[in-house]
């Protein structure tokens, strides 16, 4: 089975995280960085503090940057949950340096 993200979805999703500050664009809760200590933080915590990249339209082929957006695990699961975004598509944009 085929994945439908590209091959460089991680690169792409490290800068939307970058670019937002490693901050939930939605809720503006400070997330982990890859190099920050977790040293006593239960997997709840740390799952909580998580930043994760949601495509506006669901679909993992778009990558266009005005179609992602840096959002914590707690609100990028309520975009899911909800079926659909609080946040409408251009209302952030990021520039890919």
């Amino acid at each position: 089975m085929s994945s439908r993200y590209s091959k460089d979805w991680q690169q792409i999703a490290l800068t939307i995280k970058e670019q937002a500050g490693w901050r939930c664009a939605k809720c503006s809760r400070q997330c982990l960085r890859p190099d920050d200590d977790i040293t006593g933080l239960t997997k709840s915590e740390r799952t909580k503090i998580t930043l994760t990249v949601h495509h506006h339209n669901r679909t993992p082929e778009d990558n266009r940057p005005e179609n992602l957006i840096a959002l914590c695990t707690t609100c990028h699961l309520a975009c899911h949950i909800r079926q659909q975004s609080n946040i409408t598509p251009g209302q952030l944009s990021f520039e890919f340096e």
